[in-house]
């Protein structure tokens, strides 16, 4: 039986007053249990909005970490947590917003190898993410799980809701049946987006996500809402669902998950690096939080970002180094700063990141 303290009642009362949700669909909602992908432009006011519902367990699944350019539209971070874990700042701030939901932090980069065992737990599944590969991913494990997926995008000035498999509804293959070439998987930080979009976007997937659990309304199942925020213009399509791509069975490859910005950047696969470091010497230097460093890491030494760009005399320029972040992104963005000193020549980006080393079950050093 689902109880309420004094304090939710007080704090759920705008929720309580309301006929359509009430009592009952307040406990629907405490009685949840919901995953978002992605703590950055749209997974921030998701997150704050379910939050502030009453969502009562909410999973947080993003393996990145707060930078200053995220700033301009992730509002749910600032500049004292620069370097820091998103995922993990993100619980810590929302825990503040209300202290009776329960957030689980998977501080980890979503793989087809772990995509299905993080979904079980969960009812709802919401898509933060913004790259092709991880939303197919998404889909897909949604597919096998039986589990809803609220699904947003955001390009420019531009964004997309749309709710998939659910009730035997289209799912998202049937709106994009194949992923599309890497050329056309551009970035934000490549393109450009208004700060206020994601804001926008959010908001509208947690109204969804709030509709699916009390039962309210007409969810966008077979539905996906465009909106163009230059021209205040709303349109809606219809989905309609085609059994030959929606019936997913496997998980099958999604490519590279870590956009190459930087193509001039040398990389070492994890395995390649593995093999080289028995016949050659190679400097290890993994850029990751301090606290993240104590808990794994492959070897050699813990530079943060910040140490690095303001004593680039940290990292030698007569070895072999190898830079390692979370997931390659960081570590990337980092040997590109610093080649733009040619002394620079013997710089190798760990691709994929201490995740794919994680993923090749290779060697780690851990509490």
């Amino acid at each position: 039986m689902t109880v309420f303290s004094e304090g939710e009642l007080k704090r759920y009362n705008r929720h309580l007053i309301l006929s359509e949700i009430g009592l009952k669909g307040q406990k629907k909602l405490k009685q949840a249990k919901v995953l978002v992908i992605g703590a950055g432009g749209l997974g921030c006011p998701v997150l704050q909005y379910l939050t502030a519902a009453g969502v009562g367990t909410i999973g947080i699944c993003d393996f990145d970490f707060v930078d200053e350019s995220n700033l301009q539209r992730q509002i749910l971070f600032g500049s004292k947590d620069i370097g820091n874990p998103k995922a993990k700042i993100a619980a810590i701030k929302l825990g503040d917003q209300n202290p009776y939901i329960s957030f689980i932090v998977h501080h980890e980069m979503l793989t087809k190898e772990n995509a299905l065992s993080i979904f079980k737990e969960y009812d709802l599944i919401i898509d933060g993410s913004d790259n092709f590969p991880t939303r197919f991913l998404i889909n897909d494990a949604c597919v096998i799980s039986n589990k809803p997926l609220v699904f947003g995008a955001i390009y420019k000035f531009e964004g997309q809701v749309a709710v998939f498999n659910y009730q035997n509804g289209p799912t998202y293959r049937c709106l994009v049946p194949e992923q599309p070439d890497s050329s056309e998987m551009l970035s934000c930080s490549q393109i450009g987006v208004m700060g206020v979009l994601p804001g926008i976007i959010g908001a509208y997937q947690a109204n969804e996500a709030i509709k699916i659990i009390t039962g309210l309304g007409e969810v966008l199942s077979g539905k996906l809402l465009m909106i163009d925020t230059l021209r205040m213009e709303h349109n809606i399509i219809s989905i309609k669902r085609n059994e030959e791509t929606a019936n997913i069975k496997t998980l099958s490859e999604y490519g590279d998950f870590c956009h190459d910005e930087f193509p001039d950047v040398k990389q070492i696969s994890a395995t390649e690096l593995y093999e080289k470091m028995k016949t050659e010497k190679y400097l290890l230097i993994d850029i990751r939080e301090p606290e993240l460093f104590e808990q794994y890491h492959i070897d050699g030494q813990n530079q943060t970002i910040e140490q690095i760009l303001e004593h680039q005399e940290l990292v030698p320029f007569d070895k072999n180094v190898v830079l390692i972040c979370e997931n390659g992104s960081n570590s990337m963005a980092i040997i590109e700063e610093l080649e733009k000193d040619p002394k620079f020549e013997r710089l190798f980006n760990l691709k994929g990141g201490i995740q794919d080393w994680i993923a090749q079950k290779l060697p780690l050093i851990s509490k």
